[in-house]
């Protein structure tokens, strides 16, 4: 297709074809460098295996409820800047076993920061190093400045975990869970009360406070144990697979008490294996492989990384014929007959999303008759498929 002009879309780069010029639309370098993630920007907050999960404090040491736990006056001070968490050349082993392996990485205070990975990487853990609840062997972690390796107790007065299974607690109705863990970091009376009372609401679990633990679903158990981990209104959350079982109308509540919990400030590290959930909740991404940190990215950086886009149009003709004439390089153009959505539908490799941005341009232009566009992964998943983990046995 020649042009006296540059084509509709602006300046790009372009292929020399003789006397026609066409957009490149084939795919980009991938990513950018890790990097440390304080030194990424946030995203704006949004509004809208088993081991014991409550450990005794002593009484001067417990957290109180609210926004920030008690003795973080400094650190609130400081406006927040300082990281919740900090992993340094950490390394852990079971007999010959190398679980986590000089990972390093650090996550904000007032964001959320998610761990991806396949399966036996590492994540949960690393997560237990960071609970005080497992001691590296070399390396050391940093949870609001303090070494649970020092100063286990104060760690844990700050530290809400939630593990990927809810634990032995069947026997107890559902609000003396909540009642046990309170008086576990020594709450009052009253105010233990109070908190029990708002995390029902919160968690919407008000019609199932009189019901014994082992009668409730996977899902209603993941609830409970987010609001026990959630007791003392601790600084700093770790959540292993909070959204397993949970319905629909469930995930979209954890993404709202997460959302809100880092917009007042609390650091939140987050391990899951539903991908676009995660992209939702996540303000910057971890990826790790063998027990050690591969990349690392703020989930607003994912999207100048390249990633499959899916192009639907009325008319198989018109959408191929455009694409031609745009020089752009695609996978098999579906008539409508073997698609789902009805529609003729082809996959185009693109490097980034103003890229993508000009090509929907140019194939209105090239009246391509288009009628659906957009990507046909999210940027968490595109990113994970994309390394050497995610092609192994066993991975997400």
């Amino acid at each position: 297709m020649t042009h006296s002009t540059p084509p509709v879309g602006g300046p790009g780069s372009h292929r020399d074809q003789g006397a026609a010029n066409a957009y490149d639309y084939g795919p980009g370098t991938p990513g950018t460098p890790v990097r440390p993630l304080s030194a990424q920007p946030d995203r704006p907050a949004q509004p809208d295996r088993p081991a014991q999960p409550g450990i005794p404090v002593p009484p001067e040491r417990a957290a109180q409820p609210g926004p920030l736990p008690a003795g973080h006056a400094d650190l609130a001070a400081a406006g927040g800047t300082a990281p919740g968490i900090v992993a340094e050349q950490v390394s852990r082993a079971f007999g010959q076993v190398q679980a986590v392996h000089g990972l390093s990485f650090t996550a904000p205070r007032g964001a959320v920061t998610a761990l991806v990975g396949p399966n036996g990487c590492g994540k949960s853990t690393l997560m237990l190093m960071l609970a005080s609840l497992l001691a590296p062997d070399s390396g050391r972690v940093l949870v609001d400045g303090l070494d649970p390796s020092a100063d286990s107790a104060a760690v844990r007065a700050r530290v809400g975990w939630m593990p990927d299974q809810f634990g032995a607690w069947d026997s107890l109705r559902v609000t003396e869970v909540l009642e046990v863990m309170g008086r576990a970091y020594f709450l009052p009376g009253p105010q233990l009360r109070q908190r029990v009372n708002e995390l029902l609401e919160l968690m919407d679990l008000v019609p199932l406070a009189q019901q014994p633990a082992h009668v409730l679903s996977r899902g209603q158990k993941q609830r409970l144990g987010l609001a026990r981990a959630l007791i003392h209104a601790p600084s700093v959350l770790i959540l292993d697979e909070p959204a397993s079982g949970l319905d629909p109308a469930s995930r979209r509540r954890l993404l709202k008490v997460v959302r809100t919990l880092a917009s007042e400030g609390t650091t939140v590290l987050i391990s899951s294996h539903i991908l676009t959930e995660l992209e939702e909740m996540a303000d910057h991404v971890v990826f790790m492989d063998s027990g050690r940190v591969v990349d690392a990215a703020s989930v607003r950086e994912l999207a100048a990384r390249p990633r499959p886009w899916r192009v639907s149009s009325l008319d198989p003709r018109a959408l191929s014929e455009a694409l031609a004439r745009l020089g752009v390089e695609h996978g098999e153009l579906r008539g409508p007959e073997h698609t789902a959505s009805g529609h003729a539908e082809v996959i185009i490799h693109l490097p980034d999303e103003a890229t993508a941005s000009r090509l929907l341009a140019d194939l209105a232009a090239a009246r391509a008759q288009v009628i659906g566009f957009g990507p046909a992964t999210g940027r968490l998943e595109a990113a994970y498929l994309a390394s050497d983990a995610a092609h192994r046995e066993g991975a997400l």
